[in-house]
């Protein structure tokens, strides 16, 4: 067995793209000469021009591009028949790009054959793939057995104390094992986390855990979960391990050795909050291994100053060629000319005449509900699939190529979480959007209603906010382009037969660059109640005035009041009401008294708990909506005093509230006398990347 971290790839992280390019072109003979961690069945051999081995070959000629262009960079495959089958299965770290993924896959068929001559059963290891063949069917085997997995070791202990650093160790692997597990089509999830050191340092440590995409969730926690202890058993107090096996893998170094920012940024915890998880009694053979080599460092003190030297080059030519460009005009991001961007416009396209039918030409029995921007409207298609026909006003000041780009936009966006756009249809002046119809309306119609609000038990209710979390992680993390809502609410929160719930009504929503955290605008939209202080007073907002508005939105479904107005039965906020409770230790007296009196009250108090921190004033100490799905999910993490919530914003000039009962998502009949803007619908504002 090849020992483990003699030869590294050096983490891109550390360098910029340009200089990430440059060593990987520097040190391609040294990357070319790396050899995998390789694990031999030897039970049975196959001979040299076999069958078997000709199965071998035909594989690696498909499995590699199966792979690579699969969305989750996994496939498996089974060429022959006994007693010559041969099964395989392969797969790419999440964080890997196709190109690379297959060309890793490619290179294993190569070295498996190698390092495992004539073996039948072989598995290489590599940090950005790995890849199994055998002569036995592993593939329909998706539970948490994980086999016999690789234990690898870096040599290096940390400089931080071993409890404090194996604590925070303990908690960042349960952290990213919940988020692969629970919150992850590709059951991949990368973190950080700081710890705490005698000298009052920062330092840090970056995890991964990853399992087979094809399998459930639990089976995934669990199987994660089986190799958690080996790393805190055998790793104590090294500066990084990892556990290589078919079904899980997990990872942690004290340095980014992943690509990209990490979908969980943990704070770091105080001394002793996080307990060591107990330790099996596995009996593994661990490998040994090296730390980071004299050569390495050689090789850096070489090609850091070259890099260095060419960056600078090319900034100086950039600078050249700018200023001898003519400024451009800056405008919003015109109608997109993307051939992708097109046929995504054209494949929504419906005609007028077919949604009159599907409405009965819009007549006024179907309407489910009217805003300023105009009614929506039920309707049935073809096919009797059920709509809701959003109508927009002649006087809305969406023009037609405006509102197409909010379609690209809208169109990209495909989570469970949120509502789906069915199709859009301009013609005849009219501007009508299609979304699927949600036959129990908003939360609000339930929640509110004390006819109703009986239908929501603890369970669902629980549900509800675990999905408008990750629905809300979604747009801020994990899709392909940074949404800001900016009209999170109860209305805006919609529920299908199952009552899981969807996030709807984009129109006021910001779309933000990659980089780019947040924004300052002169036309405050939103509704009163949701906004958070700093969006409200000053116009600054960002993906923490969403997580504002969404810890708002969980005091209401826990406690069934609604935030302010002059509807609520409470004489003050109810975010003043909540932290007067919660001071005073009597916070269960306010939940809802709809909901049964065996509701589990420590997850009552765990949701009011996150809820209060996500109202908190300042915007730096909201948590991320990745580290909400974690507190959660998650038993193993512990929790920050909140501290006291922000102010409710109240409407001035009116005693009446911008929040409604509203009998369809968010149709709002605003009545606002407010010197703010109005709760309507306008255009999403689209910024360059």
């Amino acid at each position: 067995m090849a020992s483990p971290y003699q030869r590294r790839h050096l983490p891109s992280s550390f360098l910029a793209p340009a200089a990430a390019l440059l060593i990987a072109f520097l040190l391609a003979p040294l990357a070319s000469a790396q050899t995998p961690w390789k694990s031999c069945g030897g039970s049975s051999n196959y001979t040299l021009n076999s069958t078997y081995q000709a199965n071998i070959r035909l594989l690696s000629t498909t499995l590699p591009k199966n792979t690579s262009s699969s969305r989750t960079l996994f496939a498996t495959e089974s060429v022959g028949t006994l007693p010559d089958i041969v099964y395989a299965l392969a797969l790419c770290r999440g964080d890997t790009n196709a190109s690379a993924c297959g060309d890793c896959v490619a290179t294993a068929f190569q070295d498996a054959q190698q390092l495992c001559a004539y073996d039948k059963d072989a598995t290489v290891y590599y940090d950005p793939c790995f890849l199994r063949f055998s002569n036995q069917n592993f593939l329909s085997s998706t539970g948490g057995d994980n086999g016999n997995p690789l234990i690898l070791t870096n040599t290096q202990n940390v400089t931080a104390p071993v409890k404090v650093f194996n604590d925070a160790v303990g908690v960042l692997m349960n952290a990213t094992a919940d988020y692969a597990a629970r919150n992850s089509s590709k059951r991949f999830a990368t973190g950080e986390e700081g710890f705490e050191t005698v000298d009052k340092g920062k330092p840090k440590i970056y995890g991964l855990a990853q399992c087979r995409p094809d399998m459930a969730s639990n089976d995934c926690r669990s199987c994660l979960a089986n190799i958690i202890p080996y790393i805190l058993q055998y790793m104590s107090g090294k500066q990084g391990g990892r556990i290589l096996g078919i079904q899980c893998n997990y990872r942690y170094e004290q340095y980014p050795f992943f690509t990209g920012p990490s979908l969980l940024q943990l704070p770091a915890p105080s001394l002793g909050a996080a307990p060591e998880p107990a330790p099996g009694n596995p009996t593994l053979p661990v490998a040994g291994g090296a730390g980071t080599t004299n050569s390495t460092g050689r090789i850096l003190a070489i090609a850091l100053p070259i890099v260095a030297a060419i960056l600078a080059a090319v900034i100086f030519c950039l600078c050249l060629w700018r200023r001898k460009r003519k400024p451009a005009r800056k405008q919003s991001l015109p109608y997109s000319t993307n051939p992708e961007d097109i046929q995504t416009i054209d494949s929504l396209i419906l005609d007028l005449a077919t949604l009159r039918v599907a409405t009965d030409n819009f007549d006024e029995s179907n309407k489910l509900g009217e805003g300023g921007f105009g009614a929506v409207y039920k309707g049935i298609l073809a096919g009797d699939e059920e709509i809701a026909v959003k109508r927009l006003s002649q006087s809305s000041r969406q023009g037609i190529e405006e509102l197409k780009n909010e379609l690209v936009l809208v169109a990209k966006l495909q989570h469970k979480n949120l509502v789906r756009l069915v199709g859009v249809c301009l013609e005849e002046h009219e501007k009508l959007l299609v979304y699927e119809y949600m036959p129990n309306k908003s939360i609000d119609t339930i929640l509110f209603d004390s006819e109703r609000s009986s239908q929501l038990d603890w369970g669902k209710r629980f549900r509800i906010i675990n999905g408008i979390a990750r629905g809300l992680q979604y747009l801020h993390e994990d899709s392909q382009l940074k949404i800001i809502h900016r009209d999170l609410k109860a209305s805006n929160v919609l529920l299908d037969n199952e009552f899981n719930p969807k996030i709807s009504d984009f129109g006021l929503a910001r779309l933000f660059g990659s980089d780019q955290s947040q924004d300052v605008t002169n036309r405050v939209v939103g509704t009163y109640g949701y906004m958070a202080p700093e969006y409200a007073m000053r116009g600054n907002y960002s993906i923490k005035s969403d997580v504002f508005s969404f810890g708002v939105l969980i005091l209401e479904i826990v406690t069934g009041r609604r935030n302010s107005g002059s509807e609520s039965e409470q004489s003050v906020d109810l975010l003043s009401l909540v932290w007067e409770h919660w001071t005073l230790g009597t916070i269960l007296e306010i939940m809802d008294s709809s909901m049964t009196n065996h509701s589990p009250g420590d997850q009552i108090l765990k949701c009011i708990h996150v809820g209060l921190l996500c109202v908190q004033e300042d915007p730096a100490d909201r948590p991320m909506m990745s580290v909400v799905n974690v507190m959660l999910s998650s038993s193993t993490v512990s929790l920050q005093a909140p501290s006291r919530p922000a102010f409710c914003i109240q409407k001035w000039g009116t005693k009446d509230s911008d929040i409604h009962s509203e009998p369809y998502r968010g149709v709002s009949q605003s009545t606002s006398r407010s010197p703010m803007s109005p709760n309507e619908v306008s255009i999403t504002e689209l910024e360059p990347r």
